[in-house]
């Protein structure tokens, strides 16, 4: 029903403000003609406040790290108000070139699931579960272990073989032990 949100910036320097969400906060964009460029967001969410008018919409940005946000901007010679914990997040401003604010804060409250996240889980579980009964039910696969079958048997001769050589190597270990003992006792009778 609904595919997403087109939230619209005012403002009296809207190319410097253009400027700003695309060099900036660095927003992937569209040219949609004219230099007319509009830019994606991350999953968004909406709320419903009381108030005294109706039509008057807030536009405010996320992010995971407001003192890292405000220290980006920052070093970019930006100027963002002071963080102020509101409770629902912390919430910083910042003036854009036009003149106008935009909010910017990391959110305390929950957070919705993001429906195109979670629509993808469950389509892509889908397939696996069909897939794997369809393995199962393969006739090509039954009949490729009767031409290991004489391979099979040659392997077990050699894992037979394998623990013989195992065992000649604790064998040569129990002499070496035995020649390190009398090589200890020799000093020890030369000493005395």
């Amino acid at each position: 029903m609904i595919t997403g949100a087109h939230a619209i910036i005012y403002s009296k320097n809207s190319d410097a403000d253009r400027a700003f969400l695309k060099d900036v906060l660095g927003l992937g964009h569209v040219d949609v003609g004219g230099g007319w460029l509009i830019f994606g967001l991350p999953p968004s969410e909406v709320a419903v406040h009381p108030g005294e008018k109706d039509s008057v919409h807030e536009l405010y940005l996320m992010c995971d790290d407001i003192e890292l946000f405000c220290a980006t901007l920052e070093a970019k010679r930006i100027k963002s108000s002071p963080v102020k914990d509101q409770g629902w997040g912390l919430l910083t401003t910042v003036t854009l070139p036009g003149g106008g604010e935009l909010g910017v804060y990391e959110p305390r409250h929950a957070r919705p699931v993001d429906p195109a996240k979670s629509a993808a889980k469950p389509k892509k579980s889908a397939p696996a579960k069909k897939s794997a009964p369809a393995k199962k039910s393969a006739p090509a696969k039954k009949a490729a272990p009767a031409k290991k079958a004489a391979p099979a048997k040659k392997a077990a001769p050699a894992k037979k073989a394998a623990p013989a050589k195992k065992a000649a190597p604790t064998k040569k270990a129990a002499p070496a032990k035995a020649k390190a003992k009398k090589t200890a006792k020799k000093p020890a009778s030369a000493r005395s």
